[in-house]
């Protein structure tokens, strides 16, 4: 593997290191950020569609994120994380173009969701290839040693991206309509193609034969099934809370999901080390337990100040469940196969996310608005019994 820094570089070196290219990261998730709030409303108020039609419009991207997490990580593998990034970064702008055409086509609510459909399944390819992509490039760059401050770093900058995004798009849609953030999002993806264009090329070592993406897949399906479950809460979240502060009159829920941004950020910069000092399952095992007690604050809450520190404390519980079963999922590939590896495992967040629309909107649907968060909670906390599980197996079967 090359490396750009020497060994005894400073941390701080190895940060900024880090952050020139997990900064693709955030142009992407930036762009979806700045739709991820409005769409759900323009569907269901404007376009006139039911809640469970806007779930399921909103989880179509990560139909096509699954389809190409795989085709990016082999690309990874075999030519470098640089191609995979540029053609992440071209399916955004693509993405731009589309949701200001559904825009011009408003007045006419069947067309305007059938561009929105295929608007979603060109961000996902978008997202697909994005992905796990600009973190290889990372650890290619500074070395396997510092895999889970590459995950944590790429992290913040999704999740920072999305909690920048969603309020800024809100107010765009507000003073100036949906079209402008469709030319926002066109011209925060050109920058993130050209920068992309500008940056050094890295390719991880073969230093071991490569395996199909299915064996890969198989092996760390253990740590993403966990992950799944674990993105469930943050999936209702993003997905629903317009629509549940709507439900219950209720003002600011696009805060609701900045405060979970800002508090899922605060735990990776403040925590990161714990994966590190008490290994990843057990920081699953908290964070999990976490982001249980968080969303059942939600359920309870009755005022939208209550609903805020839940989202918070369930914020800050799932920081660092993606990063902490990641560094684990990663330890059982080769280096020849890390690409596949984190391609494969960033699939259960997307196939987590993928079901929330549909799932989370039929529990709304036939139980009402009410009951999403206690459905949420229950798969969470499924989640964190599957960690347990993963520790007590690895306590047991330390070979493995």
């Amino acid at each position: 593997m090359q490396a750009e820094l020497d060994a005894p570089a400073s941390l701080s070196k190895i940060r900024v290191t880090i952050i020139g290219f997990v900064i693709f990261t955030f142009f992407g998730y930036f762009t979806i950020g700045l739709a991820l709030a409005i769409l759900p409303v323009f569907i269901h108020q404007q376009l006139g569609y039911s809640a469970m039609v806007a779930g399921v419009i909103i989880s179509l991207q990560y139909v096509t994120t699954f389809l190409f997490r795989g085709y990016a990580g082999n690309i990874v593998d075999k030519r470098g994380p640089k191609p995979a990034v540029i053609l992440g970064m071209m399916g955004f702008v693509a993405s731009g173009v589309l949701l200001f055409i559904a825009y011009l086509f408003r007045e006419i609510p069947m067309l305007s969701l059938g561009i929105l459909v295929i608007t979603r399944l060109v961000t996902g390819f978008g997202e697909g290839l994005i992905g796990a992509s600009p973190t290889n490039w990372a650890i290619f760059a500074v070395g396997d040693q510092y895999t889970s401050k590459a995950i944590s770093m790429n992290g913040i900058a999704s999740y920072g991206a999305l909690a920048l995004g969603a309020p800024l798009g809100v107010i765009i849609n507000h003073s100036i309509g949906m079209g402008a953030i469709g030319i926002l999002i066109i011209a925060v993806s050109l920058g993130g193609f050209f920068y992309a264009k500008s940056k050094r090329p890295y390719r991880g070592k073969r230093n071991a034969p490569r395996q199909s993406f299915l064996q890969v897949f198989k092996i760390i399906a253990p740590y993403g099934i966990c992950l799944a479950l674990g993105g469930l809460g943050f999936g209702t979240i993003s997905t629903f809370i317009t629509l549940y502060y709507a439900s219950l009159n209720w003002s600011g829920a696009v805060l609701c999901l900045s405060v979970f941004s800002l508090l899922f950020i605060l735990g990776r910069i403040f925590f990161e080390n714990f994966i590190d000092t008490y290994g990843g399952t057990k920081t699953a095992i908290i964070c999990l337990a976490l982001e249980t007690a968080g969303l059942l604050t939600i359920w309870l809450a009755n005022q939208p100040h209550a609903a805020l520190i839940g989202a918070g404390i369930t914020g800050l519980g799932f920081s660092l469940v993606f990063p902490a079963l990641g560094v684990e999922a990663v330890k059982l590939v080769s280096g020849s196969n890390k690409g596949a590896a984190l391609g494969g495992y960033g699939l259960f967040i997307d196939m987590s996310l993928g079901v929330t629309g549909p799932l989370v909107g039929g529990v709304a649907s036939r139980f009402g608005m009410e009951y999403i968060f206690p459905f949420s909670m229950a798969m969470v906390f499924i989640g964190f019994v599957f960690a347990v599980v993963l520790n007590y197996r690895k306590t047991i079967m330390p070979e493995d």
